[in-house]
Order: C-alpha cells, then sequence, then structure tokens
C-alpha cells in the first residue's frame, strides 16, 4: 500500500453530487440504498447547527444493528470531526431511523473491517475507494489491511431508550 496523494473533502459540482442521496432520504426513498448507504443526522461542532451526509456502510451487524462507517477524506471531514466532538446522533438506514453513538475504532479495527470489505467488494477496493482516498493498492490482503490502518474508522452502536 501507498499513499499516492493527499485527499480533501469535495467541493464544488463533487460535492454536490456525493450529496445527491440526500434528496432521496428526504423523499423518503432511503429504502433503496438497503444497508449499504446510510443518512447521518449530526451536530456541527462549531455553529452548532443541524447537518447531513450519506455514508457508505462498510459492514452492518444484524444481530446488535451497529453500522460500521469509513471516513474515505480522513480525518479532515467535517462529519467526522463532528462525531467525535458530539457523538450522540441519529442515522437513517433503509425505512429506519436510528439513535446512535458514534464510537471511532482503533487502527487495528480499521484493518480488519477493510480487508474483510475488500474480500466482498473486490473490484471497488482494489480499483475505485482507494484511488478516491489517496491510496495505491496491490490487491493483497496485507495490502488492505495497511489501508484500513490509514482509514479512520466509526462505528454508530444503537441507544438503549431508557
Amino acid at each position: 500500500m501507498r499513499i499516492v496523494k493527499r485527499v480533501q473533502p469535495p467541493a464544488g459540482l463533487s460535492r454536490l453530487l456525493f450529496r445527491a442521496p440526500i434528496a432521496m432520504f428526504r423523499a423518503n426513498l432511503g429504502w433503496l440504498f438497503g444497508n449499504r448507504i446510510l443518512l447521518l443526522h449530526h451536530i456541527g461542532r462549531v455553529t452548532g447547527k443541524n447537518r447531513e451526509v450519506v455514508l457508505e456502510v462498510v459492514e452492518h451487524d444484524p444481530q446488535t444493528g451497529a453500522y460500521t462507517v469509513a471516513s474515505g477524506w480522513g480525518s479532515a471531514a467535517a462529519w467526522y470531526r463532528n462525531v467525535l466532538a458530539k457523538p450522540q446522533v441519529t442515522i437513517e438506514a433503509g425505512r429506519r431511523t436510528i439513535a446512535v453513538t458514534a464510537v471511532p475504532l482503533s487502527q487495528a479495527e480499521g484493518a480488519d473491517i477493510f480487508a474483510r470489505y475488500a474480500m466482498r467488494h473486490r473490484i471497488l477496493a482494489r480499483y475505485l475507494l482507494p484511488r478516491l482516498m489517496g491510496f495505491s493498492v496491490d490487491g493483497s490482503l496485507d495490502d488492505f489491511r495497511a489501508a484500513g490502518e490509514q482509514i479512520p474508522f466509526i462505528r454508530f452502536i444503537p441507544r438503549v431508550p431508557g
């Protein structure tokens, strides 16, 4: 695994494209994404305003209801910094809205998660995602693990009402 460029969160037209699925969630069509995409509702750490972002689900545990996502733009992504500052957030996944707590994962956990993701989604993990995130991978499990150590992961764990 090589880092080939430092990435920044999208701006301009590419930002609009990445945010397009938000309109589908607002139109109650989020169920079309199944458990592959979720909508995160969070609070801006500086402004205190409500914010929304769509994120790809890297893993979903049906037993616990937890969803794991990656910050493809690294630790500079606003949503990532916001949930670290205020981890009590809400997600929409499928037809459900869930109150969750955002928990950052360790580099070792990230390595394991990205390796499992790469085995399930070989083409995305080998060619598309690393390029977007500024990595070059050779397709080996060790390389995917090394890339996973560089990616910040967050697990959204459902809060028990009470």
